[in-house]
């Protein structure tokens, strides 16, 4: 099998793996839990502006989720969703150990890389940003 077709089929696979769990988050945060519960649970965790910050990372994490499995604006998106995880880090987890039972950080490490990633080595082939050409993230490969 071709090599670059088992890379974008690999980054397909990723970009809906990633994108399932950061849309699963944002839904939480704005339907679940509703934008009032996450902005006092933001609050309570000592969020910077938690009335501003809790509608930001639902934003990010609902919408980011959805433009990471079409593969669109990949390397700007990459970045906002490693930047969510970075802060999820810092102001939650990261006193907490690593193992995510324990409210470690584990889960926003893995998913903060991985889109960090996704933004440095593009969408791939199969993905909006492929079928326009803008597919292959900031660090350009050598076809």
């Amino acid at each position: 099998m071709n090599s670059s077709i088992v890379r974008d089929l690999g980054l397909l696979i990723a970009r809906i793996g990633l994108g399932i769990i950061f849309i699963a988050h944002g839904w939480q945060k704005f339907f679940t839990y509703k934008i009032a519960g996450t902005q006092a649970s933001f609050e309570m965790m000592g969020a910077p502006l938690p009335k501003v910050s809790a509608i930001l990372a639902a934003t990010i994490e609902l919408g980011g989720g959805i433009l990471l499995i079409a593969g669109v604006l990949t390397p700007l998106v990459g970045v906002l969703l490693f930047l969510d995880m970075v802060g999820a880090f810092f102001i939650v987890h990261s006193g907490n150990g690593i193992f995510v039972d324990a409210g470690g950080y584990e889960l926003v490490l893995a998913l903060g890389v991985g889109s960090l990633l996704i933004a440095t080595i593009g969408a791939g082939r199969i993905s909006v940003d492929g079928l326009i050409g803008k597919g292959n993230g900031w660090l350009k490969t050598a076809a």
